[in-house]
């Protein structure tokens, strides 16, 4: 059974400052929602790397928490 590949990972960038960082399925409407609920309308997302499965993207996630990177959990 081939493992899916649905998540993007993704810095949210105001300017050069990394203000968010984490993962989704639908990597516009993410970045549409970051602007809009957030208050940071002049930023955008960074893609970083390809899309992958759910488990290598929520250790992604955690790995860049332990970094010190700002995310949502």
């Amino acid at each position: 059974m081939a493992t899916s590949r649905t998540i993007y990972k993704y810095h949210f960038k105001l300017g050069n400052r990394i203000v968010h960082t984490g993962i989704t399925r639908d990597i516009d409407r993410r970045e549409a929602e970051h602007r809009r609920k957030s208050g940071w309308g002049r930023g955008h997302i960074v893609q970083i790397g390809r899309r992958t499965t759910r488990e290598a993207a929520l250790q992604w996630e955690a790995e860049q928490r332990r970094q010190g990177k700002p995310t949502g959990s």
